[in-house]
């Protein structure tokens, strides 16, 4: 089983790795289609602004990539600025198409009297529909690090945060999920969301 970190130089991918090691998985990080198309599972990492994701994306020829692997069933994680590529687009500097892997825009978390943006620290988890990486999570807390939150339709929305609005956390859409927040920083509880990915793309590795 592979597991593929796509590398587009806007990712925490040493810790992602690392944390990935440590609950058994020999990822690979690579820029390589033929690797990233073939991998049982892919983890989309980032940290920075989406309009400079997506160019690096396109730079690389990563976007069709990316579209294909899913396409073919393939599953996806998205982390922090990774979760937000997958939606249409985002409102982040100026407007900028996204993946589409999930329906919705990237908007502006709105500062509050006394909340500052970016939203950074941690956060406790409210799970508002059950997934294959969800079980265990309500009243959990995780590691938070964004200024933008995905804003989708009921339907795609797993586990939310309160922060002066309430921060979609984890969102998914069929085999494409999302972590607005950094599991590889967020403990055993976010190791503990990487080993449910890893069951996911185990499952699906087997049943093809």
């Amino acid at each position: 089983m592979t597991i593929a970190v796509i590398d587009y130089d806007a990712g925490n991918t040493a810790n992602v790795l690392r944390a990935l090691n440590k609950i058994g998985v020999d990822a690979v990080l690579t820029a390589d289609q033929a690797v990233i198309q073939s991998a049982d599972g892919l983890i989309l990492p980032g940290v920075g602004a989406f309009p400079t994701a997506m160019a690096e994306l396109e730079e690389r020829d990563l976007v069709a990539t990316i579209k294909s692997a899913v396409a073919t069933g393939t599953p996806l994680l998205g982390i922090c600025l990774g979760m937000q590529l997958l939606l249409d687009a985002s409102e982040e500097h100026v407007l900028t198409d996204g993946l589409g892997l999930i329906p919705g825009i990237c908007r502006a978390i709105p500062a509050g009297d006394n909340l500052k943006v970016p939203h950074m620290g941690w956060n406790r988890l409210d799970v508002v529909k059950s997934t294959a990486l969800t079980a265990n999570l309500q009243d959990s807390a995780v590691y938070f690090v964004h200024s933008y939150f995905t804003d989708v339709a009921p339907d795609y929305l797993d586990v939310t945060a309160d922060y002066g609005i309430k921060v979609p956390a984890m969102i998914s859409h069929g085999h494409v999920y999302g972590a607005q927040f950094h599991p590889e920083k967020s403990g055993d509880v976010g190791l503990g969301i990487l080993a449910k990915f890893k069951e996911v793309v185990y499952a699906d590795s087997t049943s093809n």
